[in-house]
């Protein structure tokens, strides 16, 4: 499976402004950080500002800062806003012909995208914040034995 550029820098910049709810991050921050155009990713912010994911502040100060519920708002919730059908639809058959062995992939395609929704489903902002900082202290001391 693969996300489109929109969906994963949604995913990128939810969980920036996730990480500290009260801090306003200048889109320019995050493009900069993620190397892509700024025009761009203010259309995806825009989108999710519509939402209530995040919400944007102008002015001396401002940008965007998270305003969703961490323990709420599920990797899903963000993927669906940008992806159609929230990662295909199951009702939708997947090209291919329909010899025995387009069936039998067809089939276990669809398996994998229904285990993909469910996944992406369970799995809230607030979990994905737990998972980076545990990766994040698993790097330190690689990261301090290389210095």
């Amino acid at each position: 499976m693969k996300l489109q550029k929109n969906t994963l820098l949604a995913l990128y910049s939810v969980l920036e402004f996730a990480a500290d709810p009260t801090r306003h991050i200048a889109a320019a921050t995050i493009a900069e950080k993620y190397g892509v155009s700024q025009h761009h990713l203010a259309k995806v912010l825009s989108e999710m500002a519509r939402a209530g994911i995040v919400e944007s502040v102008r002015g001396v100060g401002g940008g965007y800062r998270f305003a969703g519920n961490l323990r709420r708002l599920t990797l899903m919730d963000v993927i669906r806003l940008f992806e159609p059908g929230g990662l295909g639809t199951e009702d939708e058959p997947m090209p291919g012909g329909t010899t025995p062995v387009d069936l039998a992939l067809d089939t276990v395609l669809s398996e994998i995208d229904q285990f993909a929704r469910a996944t992406f489903s369970s799995i809230t902002l607030a979990t994905m914040l737990r998972l980076m900082q545990r990766q994040q202290r698993a790097q330190a001391p690689t990261s301090a034995a290389k210095a």
